[in-house]
């Protein structure tokens, strides 16, 4: 979400992840661990087994999280570095009119609209005028088949 206030940007951070997930089994593991810390159940279902994957799951979680921090700082510089090019752009144009003159083709040339070019419409009206215009030209004759028949059935002979 962008938020705008005198001129700047204000960026809101992406949400963190937290997983319910990890807190439950962390949660979990705690409580069995209370039974016996070196619980086996068998078939890989051991306490050390799931405190290792407890941790695996944390530092993951961690490093996502990480990522989105990382994320964010590089979208507000990407910003920032975009107004100043934009700016910088606009003062290579107004440069370019004040060495040249905005009338000049090398404004032209820079990307300007050379004053001579403009042209001011009324309010309302389009910058296009009506000669770039395509005409529109509706058959009102749609269900008349090419031999004159409405029903768009073609005719036959009959003997």
């Amino acid at each position: 979400m962008l938020t705008v206030l005198n001129c700047q940007v204000y960026i809101m951070a992406r949400r963190k992840r937290t997983s319910q997930v990890l807190e439950k089994a962390a949660r979990r593991a705690a409580s069995i661990n209370s039974i016996d810390p070196n619980l086996d159940l068998g078939n890989g279902l051991s306490l050390p087994t799931f405190s290792t994957l407890i941790e695996t799951m944390r530092t993951r979680e961690n490093a996502y999280n990480s990522a989105l921090s990382n994320l964010d700082k590089f979208y507000s510089e990407m910003l920032q570095t975009e107004r100043e090019l934009a700016d910088m752009a606009e003062h290579m144009l107004l440069g370019v009119a004040t060495r040249y003159g905005k009338s000049s083709v090398e404004y032209g040339m820079a990307g300007g609209v050379p004053k001579n070019q403009r042209h001011k419409g009324l309010r309302g009206e389009s910058p296009t005028s009506s000669s770039e215009q395509t005409p529109f030209v509706a058959n009102i004759n749609n269900n008349v088949s090419q031999n004159g028949n409405q029903n768009g059935n073609k005719a036959t002979a009959t003997s």
